[in-house]
């Protein structure tokens, strides 16, 4: 299978409206979104495209999210990711609205893919009786620094390893089991408070790290036929769910940034750029391929597996359609059109 790339379309701001912007980007249906602006002329296809009016649900179901889950539950390492400029919307369409909290929870019709993922998860943990153990890690990458956002205290940088038997992975991560959706939906606002944002001309809390939260669904054969215990085998299957919310792309003389917010924004690009370069290589024909270089950032370590072919991945493509962002919505668009053409072999 190859990796699935859709495009989100938010619609125009207040902001963006007021200061006049057109709107260059229209969905033509059937997967197809066309660019038409001064001198550029660009029509791109994909599995999917949702434009400014698809609810939250609609993006759910025609992104192909149910049967991820079910893949995870089935044993497979699957990976959703949304990328883009900042402020297009990509925390939005995981998650849902800022504001919420657990004292001030989101109307229903405005989650995200997260939590919708995690109702979908559980309502099939308890269609299989108590065979599923769940758990959750949440981390993020600030530059290029890898902290865990569910351990209490102030967050310190852990480090990533490699292992024969289990690729990269971040040492002394805090893996916290859930059962019921109000638990792994918390786990899910603490961590996001504890998120690096902040506020800079394109977006108000602009997300300045990689949040990656993976789901671990273990599950244990219930009835394994005699010859099988006999054998001492255990039949369980491990697979993972991960989502990640990838910091803005954009270039630091639009954010305004100067100082920490500039370096910031420097070690965000770097990680994009490591990430588009690993993808561009995995495009090619497997006969043309040569080294991917996932060592190049700590992004493309986490995500080796999820991009190596070995996992099944979701790419969402939050683009914006104002002609004041032509240019990053281009570059976002490429960069989904050559995620494209990445088989993998789950």
């Amino acid at each position: 299978p190859h990796a699935h790339p859709t495009v989100r379309v938010r619609p125009l701001t207040c902001t963006e409206t007021r200061r006049g912007d057109q709107q260059i980007v229209h969905s033509l249906g059937d997967g197809a979104v066309h660019v038409s602006a001064a001198r550029h002329d660009a029509t791109f296809g994909f599995s999917a495209v949702f434009d400014a009016g698809a609810s939250q649900e609609a993006v759910f179901e025609g992104s192909g999210m149910r049967q991820l889950v079910e893949l995870a539950i089935d044993g497979f390492s699957c990976t959703v990711f949304a990328f883009g400029q900042t402020g297009s919307g990509k925390t939005y369409t995981l998650m849902g609205p800022l504001a919420q909290s657990d004292t001030q929870p989101a109307s229903p019709a405005l989650l995200g893919l997260m939590q919708r993922s995690f109702t979908c998860l559980l309502e099939q943990s308890r269609s299989r009786g108590s065979d599923l153990a769940l758990s959750a890690s949440y981390l993020e990458i600030y530059n290029e620094q890898i902290r865990d956002l569910l351990s209490p205290g102030p967050p310190c940088a852990l480090p990533l390893r490699w292992s024969k038997t289990r690729g990269f992975y971040v040492e002394n991560q805090l893996s916290v089991e859930f059962e019921s959706l109000e638990a792994i939906v918390s786990l899910l606002l603490q961590g996001s408070q504890r998120r690096r944002t902040s506020a800079h001309a394109l977006n108000r809390h602009s997300s300045r790290s990689h949040a990656l939260l993976t789901i671990h669904v273990r599950s244990r054969a219930h009835h394994p036929p005699t010859w099988v215990l006999q054998a001492g085998a255990c039949l369980s299957k491990q697979g993972t769910l991960c989502f990640v919310d990838l910091a803005g792309s954009e270039r630091v003389k639009e954010t305004g940034s100067s100082g920490e917010l500039s370096v910031e924004a420097n070690s965000i690009n770097r990680s994009l750029l490591a990430l588009g370069h690993c993808i561009s290589l995995l495009a090619k024909p497997r006969g043309k391929r040569t080294h991917i270089p996932y060592r190049d950032s700590k992004l493309t370590r986490l995500l080796a597996r999820s991009l190596g072919g070995s996992g099944i991945t979701l790419m969402v493509a939050c683009i914006s359609p104002s002609s004041h962002c032509l240019s990053e919505t281009l570059s976002t668009l490429h960069y989904a059109s050559r995620a494209r053409r990445v088989t993998t072999r789950p």
